[in-house]
């Protein structure tokens, strides 16, 4: 056990110097921007899985939370000159706001009908991004969003123009949300969520609030959405209703699954996983769908716990394997 503690620790070490340093090994601006969207799709995935992972709510409306947050920190910035530092938090919680008006009524639909039910959310919020054009340019989208506003720290200022920069800001966020998520999952509120994921009576019978725990996990997920698409908006500046689409759900769902529902290391794994494979696959896109199909098939029928939970149980084997000899 101290010996597997040892190397989790080890583990967590290399990946943090690993993401810190990435900048600093002289890439390419495109791999870049690829790595900058890895860590915008790690905060998405994660905020999918506390939804669908451990509350066990299968949500396809994660799009659209994530477009409220840009839009919302988009027309802040660009119509009422808010600042990016404020913005961002308001996007994120009106995006959890939306999650609770919409979860109040159709979170008591079990299986296939509450994921129906988020998809016509999703595809409504999408639908208003197009067509409130007075507000939101409709197809053509918005433009010219400020970036976040300069730090500066008296050795030096950031003014958040580059990707390097941007990569870091976001990088940080990321290691503040993983800190909160792996003490949320491993509280009171993470062991509640798990039971309910596992059998919903039984929770029930324990004296679990069924409802506001789900409401939670929901509102949760859904402001980590928000506040994602507030780093979007301010590092892509520009936004449109292309980006929110079910097919980004569909997406985020893929490297949730993918990775490995229920942990925290595997939409990470996925996140970073798909987002190379979605760029090397831009030659092939009219065959990405079969290739989504295909991987989906390999990972429901070998993998069936996802990468991490593959790798989890070679670790697994390997630990006992080391005890019996």
């Amino acid at each position: 056990m101290k010996h597997g503690v040892t190397v989790k620790k080890i583990g967590v070490a290399l990946a943090v110097t690993a993401a810190l340093a990435f900048p600093l090994l002289g890439f390419k601006n495109y791999y870049l921007h690829i790595a900058v969207l890895s860590l915008l799709h790690i905060l998405l995935a994660l905020g999918l899985n506390l939804i669908a992972g451990y509350a066990g709510q299968l949500s396809l409306a994660h799009a659209a939370f994530f477009g409220i947050g840009a839009y919302t920190t988009a027309l802040l910035t660009l119509t009422q000159h808010w600042s990016f530092w404020l913005a961002a938090p308001v996007g994120a919680v009106v995006a959890g706001l939306a999650a609770v008006a919409i979860g109040l009524p159709t979170l008591r639909l079990k299986g296939p009908y509450f994921v129906i039910s988020s998809m016509g959310f999703g595809e409504i919020v999408r639908l208003i991004f197009l067509n409130w054009q007075s507000v939101t340019r409709g197809p053509n989208g918005l433009p010219g969003i400020p970036a976040p506003d300069p730090i500066n720290l008296g050795f030096v200022r950031l003014t958040f123009e580059s990707r390097t920069e941007n990569y870091y800001l976001i990088l940080c966020v990321l290691f503040v949300v993983l800190v909160l998520y792996y003490n949320l999952v491993n509280s009171r509120v993470g062991r509640a969520l798990r039971a309910i994921r596992n059998d919903y009576i039984a929770a029930q019978v324990m004296g679990i609030h069924i409802a506001f725990y789900r409401i939670l996990a929901f509102a949760g997920g859904a402001a980590l959405a928000g506040l994602t698409g507030a780093l979007y908006a301010g590092y892509i500046r520009f936004i449109s209703p292309d980006t929110f689409t079910s097919g980004e759900s569909i997406n985020i769902l893929i490297m949730m699954v993918i990775g490995g529902m229920g942990t925290i290391v595997g939409p990470i794994i996925g996140a970073v996983s798909i987002t190379y494979l979605l760029e090397t696959m831009r030659v092939f896109a009219e065959y990405r769908l079969v290739i989504y199909g295909l991987l989906m098939f390999v990972v429901i029928l070998y993998m069936p716990r996802g990468v991490a939970g593959m790798l989890g149980s070679l670790w697994q084997r390997a630990v006992a394997g080391k005890k019996v000899a």
